[in-house]
């Protein structure tokens, strides 16, 4: 296949365009509104700046509709610090987890119940498949001592969305508990409290609802926190100590990213502006949807199919062509204004972008151009393998 490169690269439509577009799932390119609300410096005691963490708890429980039933948690660190808090307070010591792996982050999950002790069962498939509702009823029919499932919403190793409320459903009609890893949907894609039942929601600061990163959050069922005391395995990551405290006090226990959190606040609110769950959702449909035409085009093929890709990362395969190689893809892309993400399959070559993030209308399209000149650039012809004679 030839590639045609009569579009010219695109000069990087972010706001602050000196620097490249990320079309990552987070960290991802922020608004200069965003940027400049960490140029101030807060005092983590003040008055002022806990207003600021309240109103976040406030802003993020609206989002799920879980003002009457959840608390929300804030948490230093990246997400993954928060998913580890998650499965050490809500789990007891005692507890099983069942975590169904169709990818790279569902395999973190379970590494962290390993390291936290907590016994585990898995349920394995292919990394271009979906989570079974059917499977999580089977296991846990024929498990009692299984306590909870500790599913990964997005999992952004291939981009596939696997279907929360149906499987939430299934753990709720067996009396156990539910933690969602949440952390490449939160925002755009719905996850309503009222409707779906869990008891705890992870996410954090970098990605969907586009802050910086630096900070996560556990939405959790008030009833659950309020059981949970002692569970812990540490004591920075003890979410019902951090609840019991912030209640108490309005603060952080331990020195808060204050500018992380003054970053979000700004970020939360244009969210808001801008309509919301629905308005940010249909606008990464529409980059994920302006991305997988435009590489068609080029010749590249998804790794998934349409069916079971979520608007916030897309997987494509690595060109079958010996020029190919993806430092050297990368760094070209780079100088043209974006930067992608390496594949993270384990069986065959593949790259990944991203469709989150401030980078305008024209963000994708120029993304794409970018990609057919780096083509160009390294002499590649063969895009996709040649069909194979019967």
């Amino acid at each position: 296949m030839s590639v045609a490169t009569s579009t010219p690269a695109f000069n990087a439509a972010s706001s602050n365009a000196s620097y490249p577009v990320l079309l990552t799932p987070g960290p991802l390119t922020t608004s200069e509104r965003t940027r400049e609300a960490m140029l101030r410096d807060w005092g983590s005691w003040d008055a002022d700046f806990n207003q600021i963490t309240a109103r976040i708890r406030q802003n993020v429980l609206r989002i799920v509709n879980g003002e009457a039933t959840h608390e929300c948690v804030p948490m230093q660190g990246s997400g993954t610090f928060s998913v580890e808090a998650a499965i050490g307070s809500l789990v007891p010591r005692s507890g099983r987890v069942l975590v169904p792996n169709n990818g790279a982050y569902c395999a973190r999950l379970a590494k962290i119940c390993k390291v936290l002790g907590r016994k585990l069962s898995t349920i394995d498939y292919p990394e271009s498949q979906r989570v079974s509702p059917a499977d999580v009823d089977k296991a846990l029919a024929a498990d009692a001592s299984i306590t909870h499932v500790a599913l990964v919403h997005c999992e952004t190793g291939a981009g596939v969305l696997n279907p929360l409320h149906e499987i939430a459903l299934v753990v709720a009609k067996h009396g156990r508990g539910l933690i969602v890893d949440a952390m490449s949907s939160f925002g755009a894609i719905d996850i309503d409290a009222r409707k779906t039942p869990f008891d705890a929601v992870i996410a954090a600061s970098g990605k969907c609802l586009e802050g910086v990163p630096g900070m996560g959050f556990v939405i959790a069922r008030r009833s659950v926190l309020e059981q949970c005391e002692g569970h812990s395995h540490s004591l920075a990551m003890d979410l019902h100590d951090q609840w019991v405290y912030m209640g108490r006090t309005t603060q952080w226990r331990f020195t808060p990213p204050t500018h992380v959190v003054a970053a979000l606040d700004a970020a939360i609110t244009q969210y808001f502006e801008e309509g919301g769950l629905a308005a940010r959702g249909g606008r990464y449909e529409r980059n994920c949807k302006a991305l997988m035409e435009g590489m068609r085009k080029l010749g590249f093929r998804s790794y998934l199919d349409a069916d079971l890709q979520a608007p916030i990362i897309v997987t494509f395969h690595a060109p079958d062509d010996p020029a190919y190689d993806f430092k050297v893809f990368y760094q070209e892309v780079k100088k043209r204004g974006y930067i992608l993400y390496p594949g993270k399959l384990t069986a065959m070559e593949t790259f990944r972008v991203g469709c989150i993030g401030h980078f305008g209308e024209a963000g994708i399209p120029g993304a794409v151009a970018a990609i057919a000149d780096t083509l160009k650039a390294m002499g590649i012809r063969q895009v996709t393998a040649p069909a194979v004679a019967a």
